[in-house]
């Protein structure tokens, strides 16, 4: 299933405790069903977890870690640094790329090769 959103892009987060965040996609959470999509974006919806006192860690304490958000509540930023959705384009030589439907600008890099 396509995508508007990959791995490695800069996104903005429309809704939810994070809204109006900026981050960088480290991780997208894939499933067969749509409501479990998600995404985890790195500075993004920060929980704090306490940490009990083990060997490897004898001090224990706390620690902010990322937590998934839904994927319909992020969206690609553009050049402009604006939240934009993105169209699929075909170019001459067969390759595909995603574009920002804002300014045109192409969004990372080719998703199918072209036929060289």
């Amino acid at each position: 299933m396509k995508r508007h959103v990959r791995k490695g892009d800069t996104v903005k987060v429309l809704s939810g405790s994070s809204k109006g965040q900026t981050g960088t996609v480290l991780k997208v959470l894939t499933s067969d069903r749509p409501n479990d999509e998600r995404v985890l974006v790195e500075g993004v919806n920060l929980r704090t977890k306490r940490v009990r006192a083990t060997q490897s860690n004898p001090q224990g304490g706390t620690i902010n870690t990322e937590v998934s958000i839904h994927i319909s509540n992020v969206s690609p930023v553009d050049a402009n640094g604006k939240p934009t959705r993105v169209r699929y384009q075909t170019r001459d030589d067969g390759s595909k790329v995603r574009v920002a439907a804002t300014t045109g600008d192409v969004l990372g890099p080719e998703l199918k090769k072209s036929r060289d």
